[in-house]
């Protein structure tokens, strides 16, 4: 096979049990895929502990069909193509999916993670390749609840393969990877690496393209999709900040404390953020998350939470939060109730509070649920102003930091569309 550096590089080392490749458009993931899933089923590589199973199984996967088939295809190619491995084959079938078999009981599929990769369940695989993953509505789910499960028999590979789509969850995943709090295997990629396809098409969209669409489309590297509240260098700086503020030392009488509470409907979580403001400057130094707990639980802990930290309290109203805000009639809570135009105001002046550096956290990771991690970063990264009915410490920070709005503050730069 003629491969270029970059696909030598990832077949070479993308052999730990997850396995990230992000690149740009025509670097040529399909054809390396192909390469791999093919050498994979003829030597069948995997623990001689589970070598003594008949079978081996090997399934490509994308958001629909026709994407899946894309490196079956290129292998069915390639096998058809090399007086080697042709005569190895037993059958290639179409329907009910496509499906190629190998003399040595070796089997590459093709499949849908549509439907929440609904038809992925019950089958065991030793190879699974997740193509395009960014793109998955619900990839968290599909990869957890289902593809996991997929590979527990016999200690099966995960590959997850695609060109970026902004910092969704695809980029969190990778994140973990590079940062090493998960054991895998990253590896980017640009275009231009690919030598057998024409440079000056590629010059010409470098030329023509925006500078988000070069480093996202060409340069395979995760960045903003335009959609988000916040961009991710607000995010950065505000991470950068909270390390730095640590290390001051802070008078008592200077600080004065605000907490934000959204209160949790069927399928959320309550969370109550604290911020302590020095010199215009607002700090993250509490932060609560909890799920089914009961009201009484919670109106105990926004009590504590006014011992431990005296100060302003701000309180999500909304359906059943009034009851809530009667409660709580010692404080002097301030009950907003969310309406849409509401909620535009509170995450603008979010927004508004990141631009101008007056704003800073850590990344509060928590526990939510068996074998899982909430992080505050994450939730900030992955909120959009269309999308962000579940992102409770959010709506939490942007309560706290409501009472800090100027109402004739210089706004930040308004984004414009076309229709």
């Amino acid at each position: 096979m003629n491969l270029h550096p970059g696909q030598k590089e990832w077949l070479n080392n993308s052999w730990k049990k997850e396995n990230v490749l992000v690149t740009g458009n025509r670097w040529g993931k399909s054809f390396v895929s192909a390469v791999k899933i093919l050498h994979r089923a003829i030597y069948r590589i995997r623990k001689l502990q589970y070598d003594r199973s008949s079978k081996y199984r090997i399934v490509t996967t994308s958001i629909t069909q026709d994407q899946a088939n894309i490196i079956f295809n290129q292998a069915v190619r390639l096998a058809r193509e090399s007086a080697i491995i042709e005569p190895l084959l037993l059958s290639i079938t179409k329907t009910p999916y496509p499906r190629m078999m190998f003399s040595n009981g070796a089997v590459i599929e093709a499949r849908s993670t549509q439907n929440r990769g609904e038809y992925l369940l019950g089958h065991d695989y030793d190879l699974f390749l997740f193509d395009e993953v960014a793109f998955e509505s619900d990839p968290e789910y599909v990869v957890e609840e289902v593809i996991q499960m997929r590979l527990a028999d016999r200690e099966g590979k995960l590959d997850l393969i695609s060109t970026p789509n902004g910092k969704n969850w695809f980029y969190l995943r990778a994140k973990e990877i590079i940062d090493r709090k998960r054991k895998g295997y990253f590896q980017s990629g640009d275009s231009r690496e690919n030598i057998f396809i024409s440079k000056e098409a590629l010059q010409e969209r470098v030329l023509n393209f925006s500078e988000r669409r070069v480093h996202q489309n060409i340069m395979g590297q995760f960045v903003d999709s335009g959609g988000e509240i916040l961009k991710g260098e607000y995010i950065d700086r505000a991470l950068e900040k909270f390390t730095a503020l640590a290390r001051e030392e802070i008078n008592p009488n200077k600080r004065s404390y605000i907490s934000g509470w959204d209160l949790a409907r069927k399928k959320t979580a309550t969370v109550g953020i604290t911020i302590e403001i020095v010199d215009n400057m607002a700090r993250v130094v509490n932060l609560e998350r909890f799920r089914q707990f009961d009201w009484k639980v919670i109106i105990a802990k926004i009590k504590q939470r006014q011992i431990d930290f005296p100060g302003q309290l701000i309180v999500d109203a909304t359906g059943l939060g009034d009851v809530i805000v009667e409660q709580l009639a010692d404080y002097n809570p301030t009950p907003v109730i969310f309406t849409e135009m509401v909620k535009a105001e509170l995450l603008t002046n979010l927004e508004l509070f990141h631009a101008q550096d007056k704003i800073a956290y850590e990344r509060w990771e928590l526990p939510d649920g068996v074998g899982k991690i909430w992080s505050l970063e994450d939730e900030l990264r992955r909120a959009k102003w269309d999308k962000n009915n579940d992102c409770d410490a959010v709506m939490a920070l942007s309560l706290a930091l409501w009472p800090l709005r100027k109402r004739r503050a210089v706004i930040v730069t308004p984004r414009i569309g076309r229709v």
